[in-house]
């Protein structure tokens, strides 16, 4: 009796929203991926979505069920690491959201994405571990990266879709000398226009001769926990 309870009980947990409506599966094929198959999709590449400063674009993000899961992913590493250290932890943190990128053609999804990815930073790892030593100056570049990063936008024709319409251009965040971070934009297009790109790389870990892109503006390096302060 007490199995058949279990098992009634377990039936009527809600399923997990994997559409919205079906205007919106109509009007965009909007269908989001269940967490059990985002989980073994990623498994796949597991190392890649494991390394802290991997660069991951999702061109359709949705709500950010691949790229929350992939940054949860990412800050389980670095607590594993540098969890005893707050300052390592912080830097190694914005350095997993800084390579993390997303485009959404629907702006309350690209709204949703910035907030449970925030949310996994924030709630699931750095207020937990560092309680009322967290900064408010840590939560903020978190914030500024995940706007510039999680992109309202149209992967297909790559222009924004808030008026005006421009072309998407994406920050690339390398750290250097320690605690310093350096920013350089780049235009989607650019990214993509190379012949014979077959995936979107602007260093090698393998030694191979890759496409450099050159980018459309370039930010002299900041303190990664002043770039929301520097760069707005």
């Amino acid at each position: 009796m007490q199995l058949e309870n279990r098992v009634v009980k377990s039936l009527k947990k809600p399923m997990e929203e994997q559409v919205k409506s079906k205007k919106r599966v109509s009007d965009h094929g909007e269908v989001l991926t269940g967490k059990r198959e985002v989980n073994a999709m990623l498994d796949l590449v597991k190392q890649e979505t494991e390394r802290i400063e991997s660069r991951i674009l999702e061109p359709a993000c949705g709500t950010g069920n691949f790229l929350t899961a992939i940054l949860e992913r990412k800050l389980a590493v670095a607590e594993k690491r540098y969890g005893k250290s707050q300052l390592d932890f912080e830097r190694y943190a914005v350095v997993a959201v800084t390579s993390i990128y997303g485009i959404d053609i629907l702006e309350d999804n690209v709204r949703h994405c910035r907030h449970r990815l925030y949310g996994v930073f924030d709630c699931d790892y750095y207020s937990r571990l560092f309680k009322n030593r967290a900064k408010n100056k840590c939560r903020e570049a978190i914030r500024f990266i995940l706007d510039r990063n999680i992109i309202w936008g149209d992967a297909l024709d790559l222009k924004t879709k808030n008026e005006p319409r421009v072309p998407i251009v994406f920050s690339e965040w390398s750290p250097v000398n320690g605690s310093m971070l350096k920013r350089r934009d780049f235009s989607f297009h650019g990214l993509l226009e190379h012949e014979g790109m077959k995936e979107l790389l602007l260093f090698s870990d393998l030694g191979e001769e890759v496409f450099i892109p050159t980018p459309v503006k370039e930010y002299p390096p900041v303190h990664f926990m002043e770039i929301a302060r520097v760069q707005q």
